[in-house]
């Protein structure tokens, strides 16, 4: 697993294109995307937004690496850092957050590589291929 964070708008996805040599057509929209094609893809983006998707369709978030690790190992998550912000005052955008920062917690423990992305430019946060 791979995962690629940041602000909103800040190039994430162009960074990730670069690193891992992936194209339009590999990565999903993770505000549109089903499970089946979460666990089938090359890549997503806006994973936060599939979280928030998946909450209300009452899956379990807490699940999410787990379930990632054992059936698309290789996936490239790009997700959009949510937890540096404003608290929102709605109780379910509140959920939402704390779920997507803790699940992101999980992920990042168990990718390969993460990179912070910040104005286009990824710096490793971890960095396992040298």
């Amino acid at each position: 697993m791979e995962f690629v964070i940041g602000g909103a708008c800040q190039g994430k996805q162009e960074f990730a294109c670069r690193k891992y040599k992936l194209k339009a057509e590999e990565i999903i929209d993770g505000s549109a995307a089903n499970r089946e094609q979460l666990l089938n893809c090359r890549a997503v983006r806006d994973f936060h937004l599939y979280i928030k998707a998946a909450l209300k369709r009452g899956e379990d978030a807490d699940t999410l690496c787990e379930n990632l690790l054992a059936e698309n190992p290789d996936v490239i998550i790009i997700s959009n850092e949510i937890g540096y912000g404003i608290v929102p005052m709605d109780p379910e955008d509140r959920f939402w957050r704390e779920k997507t920062g803790r699940v992101s917690c999980r992920i990042a423990a168990a990718s390969r590589n993460v990179y912070r992305v910040c104005m286009g430019i990824g710096t490793a946060i971890k960095e396992t291929d040298q």
